[in-house]
């Protein structure tokens, strides 16, 4: 339990601090009645002033340089016993050397707040967490500027009843916050490498953390705001898993460096993950490569393996950290990472949350054999730069994705952004996909009922599937539906170019069979096959719009332009793969007007003939619900 004066603060900064990233909430859907918003999340996402403070009083601490086997203590509050250094009271401990087969124990009241600083420690525990928080308020380590320090734990624990949860090479029932300008290496050889049962808070240094299992847990919530990080760990890099407090299991990233190697996800949160700043790197699950179909388009059995030998990982232990020498780990890793994996989440995603995920800045490289980003709820991207290279999909929310801002390239994916709702209002945004290229909750046309990691979606809102793009800059390269909705596809804004499928079992935009297609403005160019191509309706429609089937197939990476009556180009754009049915419309497009689509050697014409104009005969009609469908 925690002090009621602290519980009575946190309680009012979770009401008087609105989560950065809770921007976007509404769906633009003019025309529509479907309105659908994300949830503005409400988490703390502020410092307090001690988190900060690298400094110390040295006249009024309590000094202890460890010797192996004993210490040298100046001061209260801390003895020696058993190989090991006990705290018992609130203070400042300033600490050096070393114990090569120990613990440094926070034995205090819950009212005691603690600052240990490391100034060159090295502590290895054969059987035991080499940090052990069993009680205190809150404790903080401050890495003492220019100092290195080292932890390291063993294969197994010693473990009493009292103590069974202990799984970490840090491992802290109290608050934690870790701060300053040194370096902390951390090999976890048991399970993992920093576990907080309470709030964790990161303001600064530099960490290595090589685990048999997972990294860095916060289980009420993860805060950091600078930091350089290299974790390396079978299972999960960062989690916050507390699913019984509506206002906790959150993580909050406002700066900092992070290079994580995964066995399963990247970065984790129960509830809330919210990114302000920060530069990521992160692989999961061995990365896109082992993705959850193959090349020739069947389902890789070895997809969900993760964790252990299937993650291409190196074991724990570079030798820095360990003062008893420590044989061969691998054998010992690799079973302990798998038996962990069956223990954690059974997903391999770089960027997960439960309730809601936000990405407002940073510069994010992600490679993942699962979904790059995924929200079980929403996700809101309004900045930052995302690079991701997925064995699965891209962006992938279950209810609403909401886009804005920033520049995202997915890289690879079986589809690329999905959610029951998608709205695109700003971003530059590059999307390849061996299936969907954007998909408004539903599955493929080409996709394979047996694919592992099928993702479905929830849309509590009662509102109907809808993809609505009303700016932003979107290409996409898609081996099945380009553009593809279970209900309704608006187009209001912003400039969208789609090299769509070569198969005629797809089209380059794509819509429910009970659904609506209008344009209402921007710029769309959309290149696919003639066998399933589709157009916007004439309901709802305000901007002219063109399908066009050709006489021939023009191969790709032939410039395309289409120009007017007076020979203007209104549009010109180089689609990726070969093409023999385009749709496009811009806002200079009038009716009556003969258009002119050269392509290398071809130059074919079309006049149109009302709000929407197609060349193809087709039974669907222009009825408002369905263009033309061939």
């Amino acid at each position: 339990m925690k002090k009621i004066k602290k519980r009575l603060a946190m309680l009012s900064a979770l009401v008087t601090v609105l989560s950065a990233v809770g921007g976007c909430s509404e769906n633009s859907q003019s025309e529509s009645d479907n309105n659908a918003s994300t949830t503005e999340a409400m988490i703390d996402t502020s410092f307090d002033p001690d988190d900060l403070d690298v400094g110390y009083d040295e006249s009024s601490a309590c000094v202890v340089t460890l010797n192996g086997d004993s210490a040298e203590i100046s001061g209260t509050g801390a003895e020696f016993s058993d190989g090991s250094l006990i705290i018992s009271a609130a203070g400042t401990y300033l600490l050096s050397g070393a114990i090569p087969d120990g613990q440094i124990i926070i034995d205090a009241d819950k009212e005691s707040e603690i600052k240990l600083v490391f100034n060159g420690v090295n502590i290895s525990c054969s059987d035991n967490a080499a940090i052990f928080i069993d009680d205190a308020d809150k404790v903080t380590i401050t890495l003492e500027s220019g100092s290195e320090n080292y932890l390291s734990d063993g294969e197994q624990y010693n473990l009493e009843e009292e103590t069974s949860n202990v799984d970490g090479a840090i491992f802290s029932r109290a608050d934690l916050t870790l701060n300053g300008s040194g370096s902390l290496d951390i090999t976890a050889n048991y399970k993992h490498g920093i576990v907080c049962k309470d709030d964790l808070v990161i303001a600064g240094g530099s960490y290595t953390v090589n685990s048999a299992s997972g990294g860095i847990y916060g289980k009420d919530s993860i805060k950091i705001n600078d930091g350089s990080f290299t974790v390396n760990c079978g299972t999960n890099g960062f989690k916050s898993d507390n699913s019984e407090e509506a206002d906790k299991g959150y993580i909050y990233i406002n700066g900092g460096t992070f290079d994580i190697s995964a066995g399963t996800d990247g970065i984790e949160a129960e509830s809330v993950l919210s990114i302000d700043n920060g530069s990521f790197n992160i692989v999961t699950g061995g990365g896109s490569d082992n993705a959850s179909m193959t090349s020739e388009g069947q389902p890789n059995s070895d997809w969900g393996l993760w964790g252990g030998r299937n993650n291409n990982m190196t074991p724990p232990g570079n030798g820095n950290a360990q003062i008893t020498g420590v044989s061969n780990q691998s054998e010992t890793y690799l079973t302990t990472a798998s038996a962990e994996t069956s223990d954690e989440s059974s997903s391999a995603k770089a960027l997960k949350a439960g309730s809601e995920l936000n990405i407002q800045g940073g510069e994010i490289i992600l490679d993942s054999s699962d979904d790059s980003v995924h929200c079980n709820g929403n996700i809101n991207i309004s900045g930052g730069t995302v690079n991701a290279k997925s064995g699965d999909d891209g962006v992938h929310a279950d209810s609403n994705l909401v886009i804005s801002g920033g520049t995202i390239n997915i890289e690879k994916s079986y589809e690329g952004l999905e959610g029951a709702v998608v709205t695109i209002s700003g971003g530059d945004i590059s999307v390849t996909a061996s299936d969907d290229g954007l998909n408004a909750g539903g599955g493929s046309d080409t996709g394979n009922s047996n694919r592992p990691g099928m993702n479905g979606f929830s849309n509590d809102s009662g509102s109907v599937y809808l993809l609505t793009i009303s700016g932003g800059t979107l290409t996409v390269n898609a081996s099945g539906d380009g553009l593809d909705s279970n209900g309704n596809l608006v187009v209001e804004g912003g400039e969208i170019y789609v090299s769509g499928p070569t198969n005629g079992g797809n089209g380059a935009i794509d819509y429910g069979d009970n659904g609506s297609a209008w344009i209402t403005g921007g710029t769309i160019a959309a290149f696919g096959s003639v066998g399933m191509a589709e157009t916007f309706g004439e309901n709802n429609s305000t901007q002219y719009s063109v399908l066009c089937n050709l006489s021939s197939t023009v191969s790709g990476g032939t410039e395309v332009m289409i120009t007017d009556s007076s020979g203007n180009v209104i549009l010109s754009y180089t689609p990726e793969k070969d093409w023999q049915s385009v749709v496009f419309s811009t806002p200079d497009i009038k009716d009556g007007e003969t258009y002119t689509i050269m392509a290398g050697s071809l130059s074919e014409n079309i006049t149109t003939d009302g709000i929407c104009t197609s060349n193809g005969s087709s039974s669907w009609g222009f009825g408002g619900n369905r263009g033309s469908r061939f």
